[in-house]
């Protein structure tokens, strides 16, 4: 049976923000000249919200795809040549008369949109999930995963230690810092993908490729 395509992307996009998260640590580790003790907390909480994340964001390009088309029927040079020399024959033995064909206006409009809205609505949507689980999982021992609490319920997770005006302050606080950021590296792949790529599952498989730096960025950030 054939997963579907949002599952598979999430499962994808889910590994990859783990693994991003790992490749910060061991930055931060040859940065600070100290052994990799690799810290499973923060690696689940990427992976977490990748899984939370990963479907709406398909949704959204799927919408955009189907509402601005990254192409257009265009006749073939062939159809052009032949409809020029008005020779009948040569038009009733082409093999395509159309093709498809970028369409700038609808790449620069996805573009826009997705640099605008969907930067926008991912960036409130990565701090208002990440410091609340954070604040949530902080009983945990560094560099002993789920297995040891400092302090606290015996709970993976405890929002009701989460300081919920806290959370919200820090990220407005890092709203533009984050947006701007995104803007210096997502533009790039956003143009990449809705000019060459064709269909959104393939898009998706790109953006979480180039997600792997963004995802060393935000855990490195995140680690602040």
């Amino acid at each position: 049976m054939d997963i579907p395509p949002i599952i598979r992307v999430t499962l994808q996009a889910s590994i990859i923000g783990a693994v991003s998260n790992i490749l910060a640590q061991f930055i931060t580790a040859q940065q600070n000249n100290t052994p990799l003790i690799i810290n499973w907390v923060p690696v689940f909480q990427f992976f977490l919200f990748a899984l939370f994340s990963t479907p709406p964001n398909f949704l959204w390009q799927e919408f955009m795809e189907q509402t601005f088309p990254s192409t257009h029927p265009a006749p073939t040079n062939d159809a052009i040549a032949a409809a020029a020399a008005n020779d009948e024959k040569a038009l009733d033995t082409s093999p395509a008369l159309v093709e498809p064909k970028l369409n700038i206006r609808n790449t620069v409009i996805k573009t826009l949109l997705d640099q605008t809205v969907g930067a926008a609505v991912n960036t409130a949507m990565y701090s208002m999930f990440m410091h609340p689980i954070q604040a949530a999982m902080a009983h945990h021992a560094p560099g002993h995963g789920f297995l040891t609490s400092r302090k606290g319920s015996g709970r993976v997770v405890d929002y009701g230690a989460v300081d919920w005006r806290r959370a919200v302050a820090a990220s407005r606080a890092e709203f533009w810092p984050l947006v701007k950021a995104s803007w210096a590296f997502w533009p790039f792949v956003s143009v990449l993908n809705f000019a060459v790529i064709k269909d959104v599952p393939t898009r998706s498989l790109v953006g979480n490729l180039a997600g792997v730096a963004w995802g060393v960025y935000m855990s490195l950030f995140a680690a602040q």
